[in-house]
């Protein structure tokens, strides 16, 4: 008998253990894994999110003790007309010589790791180990009991059935508890992708910034994408995305379609110009199908990860989707342990949450290949994405729908698409569509609850551990917690409705707020997009006061996207702190 089995022991599995039993030492937690650790997995590239987690967990100085590459962004050559631009977390001309291993503080907490999984995945494993979790690797389930919607027991191959109070499905695209439970997964038609990769030593970086930060190359191509993500100071991973049905009536292999991509790819030849593979002969492959499970959650069984959901792998979301939802399944359980809250909320929060937040991935990823031309109207588009979301508009209705903050319920307290923050989004909404996505708040100067119709209840936050109750307004299928800047503008709204004075409020609220992590000014442009997405919402109401100023907004907020002659540019003038391959073009 354990307390919680966990199947599968990748990064959600181990996230899950490892903090299960970091916050709750007393728990008898177990990771059943087939396979023999180290073992090689796709998904290197990461996003900022996933530092946080690996601090809680105590495993950031293993990670960065292993001197992956510094991810500092990724270069696209994306959209209809190819254009290559740079996509940064952190802007790569402030990025500042550090040694390494470095500490997770400062500009490290705004960039990310490029791995090499086998590597990665067994610190995690080992990790997990140290913090009291049992490990079984080799361990195949063969059959999960269940009796109505509880699991009873797990049998092994060995014969052996094994038996827990909770239990974990972490097995990544194999679905082992979900399968066994009858729960379906729906794959967009849009999102069926295979993918082709081999790994390569003695590659070259297309730029090296500082001590080993680099972007990863994504390069169109006609028939699909491919990906350049470096994993150490002389190895890549190099693959092609394409759609299913177009390698299936290929007559070339797969290996042969990678050669094929590569030799398509002038900047990815050159980067392999000394280069060998190292993975044998034949290209490994996998299906990449975005997928989201009907239900995540049970009576006593939780799916995280993959088992999950997955979204196309060019936002790199997929470790992102993986640490996230474990973390937040490991959080409640701690709390059914503890107790103190209504089981039934814990499972429909996280079933709830969870499958909003990997169905918003899916639905960018759609959206971001339909800025490839690959959906004759990106408007069109726009309109399944809202219906999606629960609203019925016009084409051009929900372009302004997504542009102006739509899903800003997608994490509780924050306006956000997918990964991204709103500014972010609507830089990307500019870049793709070539019509500039202005912040709508700016067309009025006072604004006023409306909360007409609106029920009250609550939402759940993961914060430390513990999952809190925090309130929020719900209206048809919308969401409004009250928490975060969503709450920060619900309370100044509360008290003030006149925009200028609005914004001074929160600018001084964010400098005088004790152990804030930004600026009052950062703070401040933060809840003006939440008041982005809560106009576009309908939970604010806007108008014009003509004895009022009009205000103006700086659009220097969110991640750091411009063209490659830009971004190069200011590269140049970094002190030498940057090598390129090539000359910049």
């Amino acid at each position: 008998m354990h307390d919680v089995i966990v199947v599968g022991g990748g990064p959600a599995g181990t996230t899950a253990a490892t903090l299960l039993r970091k916050h709750n030492p007393g728990l008898s937690v177990l990771i059943l894994e087939k396979a023999a650790f180290p073992r090689e997995h796709i998904g290197e590239s990461q996003l900022p999110v996933i530092g946080p987690i690996l601090d809680e967990m105590g495993v950031w100085d293993k990670v960065e003790g292993a001197n992956f590459p510094i991810k500092l962004g990724a270069s696209f050559t994306w959209g209809r007309d190819r254009e290559q631009w740079e996509f940064d977390f952190f802007p790569t001309e402030s990025f500042v010589d550090e040694p390494r291993p470095g500490r997770f503080e400062g500009q490290r907490r705004y960039t990310a790791f490029q791995v090499e999984r086998s590597i990665y995945d067994e610190i995690l494993l080992r990790h997990a180990e140290t913090c009291g979790v049992q490990v079984r690797e080799g361990a195949h389930v063969r059959r999960v009991r269940r009796e109505g919607d509880r699991v009873t027991g797990l049998e092994l191959d060995s014969g052996e059935t094994l038996i827990g109070r909770q239990y974990i499905d972490a097995s990544g695209h194999a679905g082992l508890i979900r399968r066994a439970m009858g729960i379906d997964s729906v794959a967009p038609p849009g999102l069926r992708n295979v993918a082709f990769w081999s790994y390569y030593d003695n590659a070259r970086w297309a730029i090296e910034i500082g001590v080993g930060g680099t972007r990863i190359q994504v390069r169109s191509l006609d028939y699909g994408w491919m990906w350049f993500i470096p994993l150490g100071p002389d190895r890549a991973s190099v693959g092609l995305v394409c759609p299913a049905d177009y390698a299936a009536q290929s007559p070339r292999s797969p290996t042969e379609m990678l050669r094929k991509a590569i030799d398509d790819e002038p900047l990815i030849t050159s980067l392999l110009r000394d280069a060998t593979c190292s993975s044998g002969e034949t290209a490994l492959t996998t299906k990449n199908w975005s997928h989201l499970a009907d239900r995540i959650a049970g009576e006593n069984w939780w799916i995280c990860g993959e088992a999950a959901g997955f979204a196309d792998p060019i936002l790199s979301a997929g470790m992102t989707l993986a640490h996230g939802t474990a973390r937040e399944v490991a959080y409640s359980i701690l709390e059914l342990e503890r107790g103190e809250q209504d089981p039934d909320w814990l499972r429909r929060c996280y079933d709830e949450k969870g499958r909003r937040n990997i169905g918003q991935h899916i639905r960018f990823a759609e959206y971001w290949y339909a800025a490839n031309g690959c959906f004759t109207d990106l408007q069109e588009h726009c309109q399944s994405i809202a219906k999606d979301s629960g609203l019925r508009l016009t084409p051009n209705q929900s372009w302004r729908w997504l542009a102006q903050g739509g899903f800003s319920n997608n994490t509780p307290g924050f306006a956000a698409l997918g990964s991204f923050d709103l500014a972010t989004t609507k830089k990307l909404i500019k870049l793709f569509s070539g019509k500039d996505a202005g912040y709508s708040i700016l067309k009025h100067n006072t604004f006023r609850l409306n909360l007409a119709n609106a029920e009250q209840g609550y939402a759940a936050e993961y914060h430390e551990g513990r999952v809190h109750r925090v309130p929020c307004y719900r209206r048809g299928g919308l969401e409004l917690p009250v928490t975060g800047t969503l709450g920060a503008m619900v309370r100044a709204l509360q008290m003030e409705s006149d925009l200028v004075t609005l914004w001074n409020m929160l600018v001084h609220a964010g400098n005088t707020t004790p152990g804030a992590q930004v600026s009052g000014e950062t703070h401040a442009y933060r809840c003006m997009q939440a008041l982005e997405g809560m106009l576009s919402e309908g939970w604010v109401m806007g108008s014009v006061n003509k004895k009022r100023p009009m205000m103006r907004m700086d659009d220097h907020q969110g991640l750091t996207i411009r063209t490659s002659v830009d971004a190069n540019a200011a590269l140049g003038d970094a002190s030498g702190t940057v090598r390129f391959d090539k000359p910049p073009r």
